[in-house]
């Protein structure tokens, strides 16, 4: 009647793995002693345990992956048919066994999940052919008209949001789009000193009817700038610039 049993849990009070070889006469632990040798996917499955408990959140992410994780479904949510997996915060972590945890070797502790190498992990999720046409269809940057690569931040709402110098659009007569000119991106338009200017899915709207009261303004604080009547078919500029108008 006595059995022998290796325990291997999430032990909450010690924020990790608890790995015991315990001696047992039915609900009675005869004797407790530390597992030497715990198997390694029942140690990962007790931190999967863990990472449950307390969120998703505790695993290391970073503005990159969480960007990462949007643009994936936001493409997911056009292209029903396109073969997207859910990246979701829940379908993440409800198929963690699948693709989290081969990444776990040698992580037993809470403080440990910093070293994880969640990228590879998600990137697993999508086949060498989705990540290009991931990248081809929500990229990361958008080159504008001065020739920057701006950054995009799908983390904002349904529509990424490309905030940039009204200067570096001078030219640009069209807003710019993803996913193949479905989705219109959201101007974030800034002043020279990065200060929020207006916000914008219109840009042809705004040279028409807004630019003049914005000129105004931005003339009289930057008067360095070059602030032109027509940004249509004026350069655009990264920085201080002669004045022309």
């Amino acid at each position: 009647r006595i059995e022998s049993r290796a325990e291997i849990f999430w032990d909450d009070r010690i924020q990790g793995v608890s790995a015991r070889q315990q001696r047992c006469l039915g609900a009675l632990v005869l004797k407790d002693d530390p597992l030497a040798t715990p198997d390694p996917e029942r140690v990962g499955r007790a931190v999967i345990q863990g990472i449950r408990k307390m969120g998703l959140d505790r695993l290391p992410w970073t503005v990159p992956l969480r960007n990462w994780q949007e643009r994936v479904l936001l493409l997911a949510g056009i292209e029903a048919d396109g073969g997207w997996p859910d990246v979701s915060d829940a379908a993440l972590l409800e198929g963690m066994e699948a693709w989290l945890l081969p990444y776990l070797a040698g992580i037993t502790r809470l403080d440990q999940l910093r070293r994880l190498d969640l990228g590879s992990a998600l990137f697993s999720l999508l086949p060498p052919e989705r990540m290009a046409a991931l990248e081809r269809l929500a990229p990361t940057h958008l080159q504008v008209p001065s020739g920057s690569r701006v950054r995009l931040d799908y983390t904002q709402g349904k529509a990424p949001v490309l905030a940039v110098r009204l200067q570096e659009l001078f030219g640009q007569r069209e807003t710019p789009t993803i996913a193949g000119g479905k989705i219109p991106v959201v101007l974030n338009l800034l002043s020279p000193a990065m200060r929020p200017v207006q916000v914008t899915r219109d840009l042809v709207s705004f040279w028409r009817s807004t630019y003049a009261e914005v000129r105004k303004e931005l003339r009289g604080r930057y008067p360095k700038h070059f602030w032109p009547e027509d940004p249509l078919e004026a350069p655009p500029t990264r920085g201080v610039k002669k004045r022309r108008v």
